[in-house]
């Protein structure tokens, strides 16, 4: 038995397909997975932070990770985990209804969306409907009694 190969695209500033739709009020990145225009967007939970040390320590943290190295980001109400996979790829984890997918950016890719959570950022004033989309879809989902 051969091992397998798979085979992933690697998210860039400079690609050819636009992937990154946007970045919410609430700092999800929106993105169209493999550039794919006729799938729907997916929403990736970004960097939020409360004060200006603790943007400036995790940037830190993200810029000191080494090859096999983890990080772990917690929202309010989610959380995703950054994986060094090499000295210019990244990966970010996050649970796609209760499956791990793992997205991969280059290291200047993820950085500039990791900025974005800096206390003076605001959003383009196009992006606040990606923030509507996110809270229509979670008016959509089902309650759990």
């Amino acid at each position: 038995m051969t091992p397998s190969l798979s085979l992933a695209p690697r998210y860039r500033l400079d690609d050819e397909s636009p992937w990154l739709l946007g970045i919410d009020p609430a700092r999800h990145y929106w993105i169209k997975v493999n550039g794919e225009t006729d799938t729907n967007a997916i929403a990736i939970p970004g960097l939020i932070v409360s004060s200006l040390s603790e943007f400036k320590q995790t940037i830190r943290q993200f810029r000191a990770l080494q090859p096999q190295q983890q990080m772990q980001i917690t929202r309010t109400a989610s959380s995703f985990t950054i994986h060094c996979i090499s000295s210019n790829c990244y990966a970010v984890e996050v649970d796609n209804e209760a499956i791990p997918v793992w997205h991969l950016f280059d290291q200047e890719s993820l950085e500039s969306l990791l900025m974005t959570a800096h206390p003076d950022w605001q959003c383009a004033e196009r992006d606040v409907d990606l923030g509507r989309q996110m809270l229509m879809r979670s008016l959509a989902q089902s309650l759990v009694a």
